[in-house]
């Protein structure tokens, strides 16, 4: 039995964040995954491959509207074979990196699935075959996230993807189903499309995107109508079989009419669930939410003293930049420092076209939650970078305390969305009002613009639209 100090089973955001801090604090380290690097889903799976996809989009729609600006390019030349190679190419770069500096910070990566034996010790079932037992002082869970599926709608056919492989371009389909009308789909959604696929979505709810604030949502639901398509809204899929040329599908709309159409490919996306099966917690004192995430406090102590957990298997958001922030609280909660995980905003980012991007308190949660708030509002359309950029369908939104003047929330909508939002993030941590982003001085011509006069126009202030307050 080889002793450790600390062990953290599972190697992606989160994981290997905490373990690289853990080792910098000075910690002996083992980190256990099945894959050849850390990265985990995020980098081999998810994140990183599929904005890669998405570059590739943006790129042919942006070589297509330069036709407004005079400027006329061919149809594009597609090389799946070299558009597949040069997403696994970002993937080998980034994994390769992170397991450069694995070494370097001297971390004992074990490459293999372990299982909880008690709660000190580890049966590591490795991949080069054989299995290790290692014991530990602590140890956090870090292992993620599995694919949700409809076990009713699963069928054994290659046209039936997920997000995982659809990430592999199999084909150009002439058609292609999304059912999930979330970021996942949208955002493969937008990739197919680029590359020529007549898409479709179905979600069972009212709207896309679930959650996102509905003023940000209706500027990309214009858009997707305008390119998609068909999206078919509270409408669900309720059988589906394999023909020659593609997957049958039927529909039933909220009228409860049932539609019948054959797609080539179909993408389920419908969300992910905790991955705890098979870990062994049994033989822990690790406690399960009813909704099967791992009970988590502050510090991202479970129930068993020894145990720490982090990232999508301590509940929602399940988004990588929580995952890492929460596994750096962990480490220093058992470096014996003071720390807790108490963040005032998280920020969500949607890589479509526009993206969407929010942080802190959305319209819909003040709504619900009955919280006293003003919203400031500043239109693309009004913005000159926006304008030159040929892209005014965007806005940027503040959600303002009324007594306190405190922004309580930031949503944009936009190209770029997600590379503005962290202004807002810091303005909520650091708890800014109105007025401090309103003096902020913001370069001239840019997005950012957009935040300094929303706030502008939250006292009917704004340089750029007139829109007097009312008093």
């Amino acid at each position: 039995m080889e002793k450790i100090k600390l062990a953290v089973l599972g190697a992606g955001p989160g994981g290997y964040a905490a373990a690289f801090l853990a080792a910098d604090l000075g910690m002996d380290v083992t980190l256990i995954d099945r894959e050849k690097n850390p990265g985990g889903v995020c980098l081999y799976r998810g994140c990183i491959p599929s904005k890669a996809l998405l570059h590739i989009a943006k790129v042919i729609s942006e070589s297509k509207e330069a036709k407004e600006f005079g400027v006329e390019f061919g149809e594009p030349r597609l090389d799946l074979d070299r558009m597949r190679a040069w997403k696994n190419e970002v993937v080998e770069k980034l994994t390769g990196g992170v397991g450069s500096v694995s070494r370097m910070r001297k971390i004992n990566y074990v490459q293999g699935a372990g299982t909880f034996k008690n709660s000190n010790t580890l049966t590591v079932e490795k991949v080069d075959g054989g299995t290790e037992d290692f014991s530990f002082d602590k140890i956090i869970i870090a292992t993620g996230s599995r694919i949700t599926t409809i076990p009713s709608l699963n069928i054994n056919s290659s046209r039936l993807l997920n997000s995982s492989s659809a990430l592999d371009l199999p084909a150009i389909p002439k058609s292609l189903l999304v059912i999930g009308g979330g970021y996942i789909g949208l955002e493969l959604g937008s990739v197919y499309h680029a590359l020529g696929t007549k898409v479709s979505v179905v979600e069972m709810l009212s709207g896309l995107l679930p959650g996102a604030d509905r003023d940000l949502v209706s500027h990309l639901s214009k858009r997707l109508n305008s390119q998609f398509h068909k999206i078919m809204l509270d409408s669900k899929v309720v059988e589906m079989k394999e023909t020659p040329a593609g997957i049958s599908v039927k529909i039933q709309d909220k009228e409860g009419k049932v539609s019948e159409q054959e797609y080539e490919y179909v993408l389920m996306s419908i969300g992910r669930r905790p991955e705890t099966k098979g870990l062994g917690l049994e033989n822990t004192k690790v406690q399960l939410t009813a909704k099967g995430w791992i009970k988590v406090n502050r510090q991202m102590q479970t129930d068993d003293p020894m145990i720490y957990a982090i990232g999508d298997i301590a509940g929602e958001p399940m988004l990588a930049h929580k995952a890492s922030h929460e596994g750096r609280v962990a480490v220093e909660v058992i470096a014996g420092h003071k720390a807790a995980f108490e963040p005032k905003a998280i920020p969500a980012v949607v890589f479509t076209d526009p993206e969407i991007a929010w942080a802190g308190l959305t319209e819909t949660e003040a709504k619900e939650k009955n919280i006293k708030y003003e919203v400031a509002k500043f239109p693309w359309g009004a913005s000159g970078r926006a304008i030159t950029l040929g892209r005014t369908d965007g806005v940027t939104k503040l959600l303002i305390d009324p007594d306190t003047e405190r922004i309580l929330g930031v949503g944009i909508c936009g190209p770029g969305a997600g590379e503005l939002i962290s202004e807002g993030v810091l303005a909520i941590e650091m708890a800014a009002n109105v007025t401090d982003v309103k003096l902020s001085i913001h370069p001239h011509p840019t997005l950012s613009e957009t935040i300094m006069e929303s706030a502008e126009a939250f006292f009917g202030q704004s340089t750029h639209m007139y829109k007097p307050k009312r008093r």
